[in-house]
């Protein structure tokens, strides 16, 4: 199992795309996993035959798992027919000793060598980073997962037997920093569920591993920041005559349709250079300020919305801009994202006006401050003031932009502050000057 980010302890593979027996190209996909991150589409890291699978389709496993084993001397006479069945969860993973005893296979382990090996010791014990991730969420010392009785291989405490010595724990003692809180979704017996909900008059549909995750990360921001709202509506009709004028010579410069993403990426990145208290984040009682403009986009993608970001933002052109927010929303609805690309996020922007919504509360994209959401752009009658004063209706072309932002750090002075900002960014934008 691969390691695709530094906070990432384990992965779940969705679904197998070759069999076994089947030839491989190197870089050609072989899986597709979910983590708690992102689902992923995973390459092979050789060409050769699949010659066993190990773990099955929705098996989740810690990361530097072997998952697979390629064939690689291609001479060698495998039958499709009788592949080796894979195991059920509840067989034991080969050990890293039989494994080497086959040296005519190479694993899938599409990680560093040191992602296999990486244990950290307690005495003589040795723990998975997945099982000290829990421990520490948990509160468990480590003289106390010492105690823990091991199942696994060499008496090893895998990830059951923590699960199951924390439900026969009890209360658990609360850290020093406070109460901890449990977000996490209750899992339920689909049986029970199925007799108080019978087909036909119901489906019961599973939540998969990325919108488990996504539900918890909102419960988690409602109950850690105190959300306020500012809204404002702001005349798009500069930008939407900007880009009528110069669509047709940017596509065919570009090879990409110009939207409007690009033009609210410079008028947010500006506004946060000139209120860099709100690409801040709040640890206790310190504000950390971020130096750097990682800009998140809210994508709708085939598993549900994701948040990828643009990193370095504040060093990008218009066009720059617009060839990442692009390069992003392709690589997102086709799953090559990389871990890294949503994470460390330090402002985002979700446009529910894609389809069609004027006016959104969005929630807090945790550990940031704030969150910008765009309606969608409708012609209105609207009051205009001409130079002299004087007042007329016109038809523009208007939209509503909410601010969700933190009370804790951020006050409505500077949350009003910041939007009326970007209003005016946009109102007076100049193409020439930003492209």
């Amino acid at each position: 199992m691969p390691k695709m980010g530094e906070s990432i302890q384990e992965g779940k593979v969705l679904r197998w795309t070759k069999k076994v027996g089947d030839k491989i190209q190197k870089d050609e996909t072989i899986l597709e996993i979910s983590t708690d991150k992102v689902d992923s589409e995973i390459p092979s890291p050789v060409g050769g035959i699949l010659a066993k699978i190990i773990v099955p389709e929705n098996d989740t496993v810690p990361v530097g798992t072997v998952i697979a084993m390629i064939e690689t001397d291609v001479a060698a006479k495998i039958d499709p027919s009788s592949p080796t069945p894979a195991p059920s969860r509840r067989e034991e993973r080969p050990t890293e000793d039989s494994v080497a005893s086959s040296p005519s296979m190479v694993t899938t382990a599409l990680a560093p060598p040191q992602s296999v090996s990486s244990r950290r010791s307690n005495g003589q014990r040795f723990y998975s980073p997945l099982v000290r991730t829990i421990a520490k969420k948990e509160g468990v010392s480590a003289t106390e997962l010492d105690q823990v009785h091991g199942t696994g291989a060499q008496g090893r405490v895998t990830k059951h037997d923590l699960m199951s010595y924390l439900g026969r724990r009890g209360a658990q003692p609360a850290p020093a920093s406070g109460v901890r809180l449990d977000f996490s979704i209750q899992r339920l017996d689909e049986k029970e569920l199925l007799r108080k909900y019978p087909a036909p008059k119901y489906q019961i549909v599973s939540m998969d591993n990325v919108q488990q995750k996504m539900a918890e990360h909102m419960v988690r921001s409602v109950h850690t920041s105190p959300h306020v709202q500012a809204i404002d509506e702001i005349d798009m009709t500069p930008i939407v005559n900007i880009r009528a004028h110069h669509s047709d010579d940017f596509e065919k410069k570009e090879g990409f349709k110009l939207t409007y993403t690009p033009f609210f990426c410079v008028a947010v990145v500006q506004a946060l250079k000139e209120f860099p208290i709100v690409n801040s984040s709040l640890e206790g009682d310190k504000i950390i300020m971020k130096r750097s403009v990682n800009l998140g986009m809210a994508v709708a993608a085939p598993s549900g919305l994701i948040v990828p970001n643009i990193k370095n933002a504040e060093e990008l052109s218009f066009i720059g801009l617009a060839r990442a927010v692009n390069d992003i929303a392709v690589r997102t609805r086709n799953k090559k994202l990389k871990p890294e690309e949503i994470q460390d996020g330090t402002f985002t922007i979700t446009n529910y006006g894609i389809f069609g919504n004027i006016i959104g509360i969005p929630i807090i994209n945790q550990p940031q401050v704030a969150i910008l959401g765009i309606g969608a752009i409708k012609k209105r009658p609207v009051v205009i003031t001409d130079q002299e004063g004087n007042d007329m209706i016109g038809i523009r072309s208007m939209s509503y932009f909410t601010l969700s932002f933190d009370h804790r750090i951020l006050d409505g002075a500077i949350g009003g502050q910041f939007l009326a900002k970007v209003k005016s960014n946009l109102q007076n934008m100049d193409f020439n000057s930003v492209k």
